[in-house]
């Protein structure tokens, strides 16, 4: 183990290791509960999703670690579950089996952009301004869905949306956002899942001492009890349609969960390289290709596994401030995602509302590369903010990327900046413009 993490080298030894690995996991153990909580609402089992969620993010979080060397974990992203949910399964009307055929291709096209080295062509193509812009738009559409799940915001025939009320319902998750904002605020390690824990201890009686349930979210806000344990639920497995995924109307939702998933790995890798100083000697992230290669292969076993796209977590930052440096933290992390395959009963007992603070806080988080936008320079902040605007209003993160792509390269060519405008940019560019009219 020594020799094949280079645990000297890298100033660190297995007990600091396994407690990065630990650490780190607890950081990301809260996509156990609520990547299935977002990806049943497609109408896919919420068992066979969990089992899908804790497949993905152990292989590839072990694979991250055995061939990357790296200590990032990788699980099924927020932002793209989100939009593999409510964009293309419930807003396009996909069938689920479809979306998981796109996911699965999408991963095809990393691998082979990842091998011949076109990922990074097209990433140094995106303007850093849009690529910020575009994860603020997404954090926005996840804390949109968050009130949504809280029914702090409601649909409302005159203003579109309008607040929920001063209710049992949203009382609840109010103290439960306040409770895990404190968490995060006092670096409590795991404080996304102890929110979620927390917030479900508040929802029990809901239904049951006061209010009612089923006004708000039906029969599934009601938790009941039908034990802990169970086998793991492999009903998703090899589920998806390759054929009809495989068309022209599916490509725009393949360029979009293959643009998404490129820079957030990118910029997860780039992030966690520069706190932790793990780079090589030319100075770019360490083994950056070979974590690509691993990113691309989660995404492809994803489709096959039946959940959205695997992606780098940036919570594993966590891990190597606990002093994580290798490969080795990754693989004690994914080990540890494993034994929850045979909780499914339990995590079910989750209600909406318990996830929904969560998901607020991962908005948060994603809005910390706003600050990257230089709102003084018009023919950048346009197009920036038109990518944080349209994705939620939207409902779509495909309107988000694709109108600010075009936003900025019409307002550079406008303003005599020709020149930054590059081969690969006009490409997908034009391909934006396919998509609008398809």
């Amino acid at each position: 183990m020594e020799r094949f993490f280079n645990l000297r080298a890298n100033g660190t030894d297995v007990k600091t290791e396994v407690i990065a690995g630990i650490t780190t996991f607890m950081a990301t153990l809260y996509i156990i509960v609520v990547n299935p909580a977002i990806i049943s609402a497609t109408g896919m089992p919420f068992s066979a999703v969990v089992t899908a969620t804790i497949l993905v993010s152990a292989f590839s979080s072990i694979m991250m670690g055995i061939y990357a060397k790296n200590p990032i974990v990788v699980a099924p992203g927020m932002g793209i579950n989100a939009f593999f949910t409510y964009t293309v399964v419930l807003g396009m009307g996909v069938e689920w089996p479809v979306a998981l055929g796109a996911v699965f291709w999408s991963g095809i096209v990393f691998l082979l952009l990842s091998i011949y080295n076109v990922r990074t062509a097209i990433a140094n193509a995106i303007p850093p301004q849009i690529r910020a812009a575009v994860a603020a738009g997404i954090g926005i559409f996840i804390t949109f869905v968050g009130l949504e799940n809280a029914k702090f915001v409601v649909a409302d025939p005159n203003t579109l949306v309008t607040f929920g009320g001063l209710n049992t319902i949203t009382a609840t998750f109010l103290v439960g956002l306040l409770f895990t904002a404190w968490l995060v605020l006092r670096n409590i390690s795991g404080a996304l899942i102890l929110g979620v824990l927390f917030t479900t201890l508040l929802a029990l009686p809901i239904g049951r001492l006061w209010g009612d349930a089923t006004q708000f979210f039906g029969s599934a806000t009601i938790v009941n009890f039908n034990g802990w344990v169970a086998a793991p639920d492999f009903s998703l497995l090899f589920s998806l349609d390759l054929v009809h995924s495989f068309s022209l109307a599916m490509l725009p939702v393949i360029f979009v969960m293959l643009f998404a998933d490129l820079f957030d790995s990118l910029s997860t890798f780039i992030g966690v390289a520069e706190a932790a100083d793990l780079k090589d000697a030319a100075g770019e992230p360490r083994n950056i290709k070979e974590a690509l290669l691993v990113d691309a292969l989660s995404t492809t076993v994803s489709g096959l596994f039946g959940t959205s796209a695997g992606s780098s977590f940036i919570e594993s930052a966590a891990g190597i401030k606990e002093g994580g440096r290798t490969g080795l933290t990754a693989v004690v992390a994914g080990l540890c995602f494993l034994p929850f395959m045979f909780l499914s009963p339990l995590l079910s007992m989750v209600p909406p509302i318990a996830t929904a603070p969560a998901l607020v806080m991962v908005g948060v988080f994603m809005m910390t590369p706003i600050a990257k936008i230089e709102w003084q320079r018009y023919d950048e902040a346009v197009p920036a903010f038109l990518a944080i605007i349209l994705t939620p209003l939207t409902y779509s993160i495909t309107h988000g990327i694709v109108w600010s792509l075009i936003g900025w390269s019409v307002l550079k060519l406008l303003s005599g900046q020709r020149d930054k405008i590059s081969p690969t940019l006009v490409g997908l560019n034009i391909f934006a413009v396919f998509i609008l009219l398809i």
